[in-house]
């Protein structure tokens, strides 16, 4: 009897104090009870990429790694998947379970599901990330994922995808959030007259999609110009059909802003971009994807030419504004995909090659320094 009961617990999602389903209240996002609950996660890439499946299960077994999140302080997970893999659902190769037999010859889309639910045994929220039309490694000009459509995978595909992904995990309540559509480039504009181009209103008709499988999801809006660039929010807001489930998602890396040599500098350039909603707006932001190199240098520097500087004045941004938070990547090696080989180093991975431990000890600990809310609860009004 203990043994069914604890199976059927982890069948219903993450054992957690947080009251489910999560919603948003002014800039926080909060439980049904109306106390925050702090995004602070990690990206684990992979679904995404032509091995259909996530990282590291060539090294580790899934479950083993789905502990080490929880264990390193993380308490969700963004999953970026391709619509490849939704369309086509192809056998996972060997070689990217090696170290799970378990999961030989099974299709991604299953192979995804047991991923959500290792995650969910631990306690730990899924976003799903539609990363990539095809099956790629992000990001490349001429890629053909720069939309959120393109001749292959049209609009109506993309809006299909979503509600079969709303549906299929609809009684899974660790997957608590749909990332609509990543890093928006290359001609995408936040409205406008083209609605080939218009990301603004594709947003709307995406998230009201997902809403219309499953209204208790958030729904994470990412700006343009690779999510750099949310400052049209304030002229054109999103507006779903449902009320407090909007998030919105900005990305930020040491090579998304030039020539800064202050944190006061640091703050001007991303204030104009998408900073100002930290402030300006009663809707929350997730910063969706930040990440720096394993070494020294990259975690800290007070030379502006160099990684750690941007990553110190980062770290002390976070702190500061208790902003949400998802840290590229989890994976300690490489997949397949443009400019990419197969088991070669991740070198902006948390974890190690073996999958068993942190690359280093130091950007762990920096990012344990931003995981707890400023404040345990922030009641909804």
């Amino acid at each position: 009897m203990a043994i069914f009961v604890l199976v059927l617990l982890a069948a219903l999602g993450p054992a957690r104090a947080d009251k489910l389903p999560l919603h948003t209240a002014h800039r926080w996002i909060v439980d049904a009870e109306g106390h925050r609950v702090k995004l602070a996660g990690v990206n684990w890439y992979g679904a995404d990429n032509t091995e259909f499946s996530v990282g590291g299960l060539a090294y580790r077994p899934l479950a083993a790694i789905a502990h080490q999140v929880k264990a390193m302080g993380f308490n969700s997970v963004r999953i970026p998947w391709s619509n490849e893999l939704v369309e086509t659902n192809p056998v996972v190769p060997d070689h990217a379970v090696a170290a799970n037999p378990a999961l030989r010859g099974k299709r991604a889309l299953e192979v995804l599901d047991l991923t959500v639910d290792a995650l969910a045994r631990e306690g730990v929220y899924v976003i799903l990330d539609n990363h990539v039309s095809r099956a790629d490694w992000c990001c490349y000009e001429g890629d053909g994922n720069a939309l959120w459509h393109s001749p292959a995978y049209p609009e109506q595909h993309w809006l299909a995808d979503w509600r079969f992904m709303a549906r299929r995990y609809k009684n899974q309540l660790a997957v608590i959030g749909a990332d609509l559509r990543n890093e928006l480039r290359f001609g995408a504009t936040w409205g406008g007259q083209d609605p080939a181009l218009d990301w603004h209103a594709a947003a709307e008709r995406g998230g009201n999609a997902v809403l219309a499988e499953n209204p208790n999801l958030l729904i994470f809006v990412e700006g343009i110009d690779y999510a750099l660039d949310l400052s049209s929010f304030a002229r054109l807001p999103v507006k779903l059909n449902v009320p407090n489930r909007l998030v919105y998602s900005a990305h930020d890396y040491p090579f998304s802003i030039k020539g800064v040599r202050t944190y006061d500098g640091y703050l001007k350039a991303i204030q104009s971009k998408w900073a100002f909603l930290r402030q300006e707006s009663d809707t929350p932001l997730w910063i969706g994807e930040f990440g720096t190199c394993q070494q020294p240098r990259c975690l800290d520097s007070s030379d502006p030419k160099q990684e750690g500087f941007w990553f110190r004045n980062f770290i002390r941004f976070l702190r500061e504004t208790d902003l949400d938070w998802c840290y590229w990547p989890l994976n300690g090696t490489q997949l397949s995909g443009h400019s990419r080989r197969f088991g070669d180093l991740e070198d902006y991975g948390v974890l190690n090659r073996a999958h068993d431990g942190p690359a280093s000890e130091e950007m762990l600990r920096l990012l344990q320094s931003v995981q707890g809310p400023a404040s345990a609860a922030k009641p909804a009004r």
